[in-house]
């Protein structure tokens, strides 16, 4: 069919595409509840360790290599229980009571060479502060606790950047379940109500209709 055509089919059953965006536009009104707001902070560390001493080529290599080992084994370990753990323990010292199944899934880590880098997504604006602090304090002093080669050696991150958090836009889930992808579903649903409508509807209306199915046509009778 042409454009044309299928512009009639709507016009013809207007009500069809009408009803199922009226129904769902009222619905998801009265039923909208704004996403909750969610909020990130991102912090690097850097690694490294002191050097050995034990000759020129040993301290201008080794310790880079061992900077970049130190990064990529304490990102993995800040993604565990056993770290999740640790840095509720802490946050209970402070008296804020966050379990570790709280924290676990909303760290991230990754390692760019010898900087590692930590994010923290938390509903909380006040309280992701205190949690990551204490993801700092954690790994930058109790790196031993994962590592045991790490003993001795002093701390073996440095902070760079100061937890700052950050309000994160709507996630696409979010987006997805809003108001208006409702209503452009219920008008693809209207759209193809019409259109199965005049599909099995036997009715002839257009002398073209009447052409298709190879009839001959006399004559038009004009609607006025």
């Amino acid at each position: 069919m042409e454009l044309r055509t299928y512009w009639k089919v709507l016009l013809r059953r207007w009500w069809l595409v009408v009803v199922p965006v009226l129904v769902v536009g009222v619905y998801a009104a009265a039923t909208y509840v704004p996403p909750a707001p969610g909020y990130q902070v991102v912090m690097r560390f850097a690694a490294g360790s002191q050097p050995a001493g034990l000759s020129v080529d040993y301290d201008r290599y080794y310790p880079w290599l061992t900077s970049e080992y130190i990064a990529n084994g304490l990102a993995d370990a800040a993604q565990t229980g056993a770290f999740a753990e640790a840095v509720s323990a802490r946050l209970v010292l402070a008296q804020i009571d966050v379990p570790p199944g709280a924290i676990q899934p909303n760290i991230v880590t990754d390692n760019a060479q010898s900087i590692l880098l930590v994010y923290l997504n938390w509903p909380d604006a006040e309280q992701i502060v205190p949690v990551a602090e204490a993801i700092v304090v954690e790994l930058t002093e109790n790196g031993a606790a994962y590592y045991p080669q790490l003993a001795g050696v002093g701390p073996p991150l440095r902070l760079l950047d100061a937890p700052v958090p950050r309000q994160l836009a709507p996630g696409l889930r979010s987006q997805l379940m809003g108001p208006t992808i409702k209503v452009g579903l219920a008008a693809v649903v209207g759209v193809a109500l019409a259109l199965l409508w005049h599909y099995l509807d036997p009715t002839v209306r257009e002398p073209a209709e009447v052409e298709e199915l190879e009839v001959a046509l006399l004559a038009v009778v004009p609607r006025r």
